[in-house]
């Protein structure tokens, strides 16, 4: 299992980087959580994006979608040029029905998910759970029957992140604030919160993404770093993360 991190920042992508956005691969079959913005202008870096077989998406705040529409441009054009009529299967809730309906298209089918919902593509097994965030959000735990990556997408602090993470392979949390600050209103999490996950959960490696724009980000790291002692990693465009490499 290749995990690679397209986009990290959270709101809006700074130069030449994306928002959330992450790709999935095992046995040439790839999956993307999440398609930010500026992400199909990143991911051509690391994979054929008509390659794709299946978009997961989190929530709709546009940080998580703004590059849906692109994508789903990109599969229609190459279905004309290649005269193919390849469809990409995209999960999302249903809970905000409009938002959901936006990811069919002529090369696109949108599939909904819920909280108890167990998913099976290709060799992963993906279960949720509803995050705190002021629209509806879930976290994916992620497995191919040998190791497990949970993404927090976005979410204020939970102790449900706990048992949820528990024993993960790779841990990637919402890191929006520093040491010391309050997520809560804007529904994201601290460098503190982030460790204390990862702590209580036993998780082998934490990846702390969807950062902010403001401060000095290298000292999300050392404030995680004073609660959790296994690897931590500021995540960055092109970090990969691989079974073989825990």
């Amino acid at each position: 299992m290749l995990l690679t991190v397209v986009g990290f920042w959270g709101a809006y992508p700074e130069i030449d980087s994306a928002t959330s956005c992450y790709l999935l691969e095992k046995d040439d079959y790839k999956i993307l959580l999440d398609c930010g913005s500026g992400a199909l202008a990143q991911l051509p870096k690391y994979t054929d994006v008509f390659g794709l077989d299946a978009l997961f998406i989190s929530h709709y705040h546009q940080d998580h979608i703004a590059d849906l529409g692109v994508l789903q441009y990109h599969f229609l054009v190459q279905n004309a040029i290649h005269q193919t009529n390849k469809t990409l299967p995209i999960y999302g809730h249903n809970e905000d029905e409009q938002a959901f309906s936006k990811l069919n298209h002529q090369a696109t089918n949108a599939i909904a998910y819920g909280p108890n919902d167990l998913v099976k593509v290709g060799p992963f097994t993906i279960t949720y759970l509803k995050t705190k965030h002021p629209v509806p959000c879930y976290a994916m735990r992620i497995t191919d029957g040998e190791s497990v990556i949970v993404y927090t997408a976005d979410s204020s602090y939970l102790d449900a992140f706990i048992p949820f993470a528990k024993d993960a392979d790779l841990l990637i949390t919402d890191c929006s604030f520093y040491e010391g600050q309050d997520g809560t209103g804007p529904g994201h999490m601290t460098s503190e919160e982030s460790a204390i996950i990862a702590k209580e959960a036993h998780v082998s490696h934490l990846l702390l993404s969807h950062h902010p724009h403001f401060g000095n980000r290298k000292q999300l790291k050392k404030e995680a770093e004073k609660i959790y002692r296994g690897r931590i990693d500021l995540a960055k465009a092109g970090f990969h993360w691989s079974t073989s490499s825990h």
